[in-house]
């Protein structure tokens, strides 16, 4: 298997190449020149193979199929070492559990930072280990978080051999427990900066360093967001244990509806879509911030300032420029690269928008690619708190929450709705607090973590600082 640029690089990568290289040299993003197919027949045999040998097993299976440069002995230990009942707090993994009638979560947040981003960023931790350890090589990761891929990606990279974790998060605008679970890290090769700006400040600073070919290179500059293919590819193995939790045949469809900012989450939905698994939908729920389900709506994406990017009670999801976005459009072409090149480069620069609802292929999104989008707003999301625990018994987060609302608008007789459950409710206690009247429970080992002490760099919106201070800590 060798990988592509949507933006048409000539190279032709293999995958331990792109897992350090982050962002294509054309500031494109990468994917599989092909979508392998699963057949019924390999469905089938997955779906044995998930009951009988577990999650990790399943995951060997979906990523060998894209991983032809790492002997499979090592990747199938790789996968392993990681989806482990230790780790993930349960031998499930990724555990589904029944809401109401038609409505399940597939619980992601059981890993140790307490949301979903751990699922893949785990895996990534443990290829970076191994892939470096073959090289003899080194990497400096530079990455930007709203609030959960930073503390995922440093506690799976806390104390690895050769690696380095250059974190940006905005000044301010994560919750406590988040702000605590990041900076209270006292790792000699974990480095947070607060930027003085909202998470797209963050993610432009990471993609001007990453297009800054000669200084990527001199420092070998990794990412682990979700521009990252490998991160995005161990997100798909849960979409196919979802979906074999939720049927018993493969002639049944489910549908999955994923809080969604950046769009990477839901973007491995449309992976696992377009290899064959049978999704009906594929509903994207986003907040106030609604970039993403006003381009479902009407074919138009505009990007927001920093100025109206609302800070929001799910603040993860306060992203108003979605990376991976570029990935979806690539496929909705027809992989024409020099379109998608034109669209993300010289057209959102100037125009800080793009029009697609005149194309055909944009009338045909919904049916043939099976998207939905719907959004939630503060009041929906403690209305969906108050009732899911009042019915339930259930204490789900805020964005788990806007996931909730909207997939109960796209509900279809017959079809299980699995919405991906995002973070565990005590990293945004305020809100629960709001509106339940109570405090989420918290696990033991992070009682306290606020009243830590802190290591954090403050710095603008500044990717030249945030260079000179990557060089700094290098020399």
């Amino acid at each position: 298997m060798k990988y592509l640029s949507t933006r048409g690089h000539a190279d032709r990568p293999h995958f331990c190449d792109i897992l350090l290289e982050g962002l294509a040299p054309d500031g494109g993003l990468y994917l599989p020149e092909h979508y392998p197919q699963v057949s019924d027949a390999t469905l089938t045999a997955w779906r044995k193979v998930y009951h009988d040998q577990g999650y990790a097993a399943l995951a060997f299976e979906i990523l060998s199929l894209y991983i032809d440069d790492i002997p499979a002995a090592d990747l199938r230990a790789l996968c392993a070492k990681t989806y482990t009942a230790e780790v993930f707090g349960t031998g499930e993994i990724v555990p589904l559990r029944h809401v109401e009638d038609g409505l399940w979560l597939e619980a992601l947040s059981n890993g140790p930072t307490l949301a979903f981003k751990d699922m893949a960023m785990q895996l990534l931790g443990n290829l970076f280990e191994y892939e470096l350890g073959r090289r003899g090589e080194s990497l400096n990761i530079l990455g930007a978080t709203s609030g959960d891929t930073g503390s995922a990606a440093e506690y799976a990279m806390r104390g690895k051999k050769g690696v380095r974790v250059f974190m940006t998060s905005p000044h301010g605008r994560m919750s406590p427990f988040q702000q605590a679970q990041m900076f209270s890290l006292m790792d000699d090769n974990i480095f947070n900066i607060a930027i003085e700006g909202v998470f797209d400040d963050c993610q432009d600073i990471v993609k001007a360093v990453s297009n800054d070919l000669a200084f990527k290179r001199q420092y070998k500059i990794g990412t682990v967001n979700s521009i990252n293919w490998a991160r995005l590819l161990a997100q798909v193995v849960y979409y196919f244990a979802g979906y074999i939790q939720a049927t018993e045949t493969n002639a049944q469809k489910v549908s999955f509806t994923v809080p969604s900012g950046n769009f990477g989450n839901v973007c491995a939905g449309h992976v696992a879509r377009m290899m064959g698994l049978p999704i009906a939908q594929l509903v994207v729920a986003t907040n106030e911030n609604d970039v993403l389900d006003e381009f479902f709506r009407t074919g138009i994406y505009r990007v927001r300032g920093s100025a109206d990017t609302h800070e929001t009670s799910s603040p993860s999801m306060d992203i108003s420029k979605a990376s991976n976005f570029e990935r979806f459009v690539f496929d909705l072409l027809g992989r024409d690269s020099a379109r998608t090149a034109d669209l993300f480069g010289p057209q959102l620069a100037q125009a800080g928008r793009f029009d697609l609802s005149a194309e055909p292929l944009f009338v045909q999104a919904a049916s043939h690619y099976g998207f939905a989008s719907g959004k939630s707003t503060h009041s929906d999301r403690l209305a969906t708190i108050k009732d899911v625990f009042q019915r339930h018994g259930m204490v789900i987060d805020t964005h788990t929450a806007d996931g909730v609302k909207v997939a109960r608008e796209h509900q279809q007789p017959g079809v299980p709705m699995v919405v991906l459950e995002t973070a565990l409710p005590i990293k945004f206690a305020e809100t629960i607090v709001e509106a339940l009247g109570q405090q989420p429970d918290r696990p033991p080992k992070f009682n306290g973590i606020e009243d830590l002490p802190k290591r954090v760099v403050v710095m603008p919106a500044d990717a030249a600082q945030v260079k000179a201070f990557m060089v700094e800590k290098c020399d």
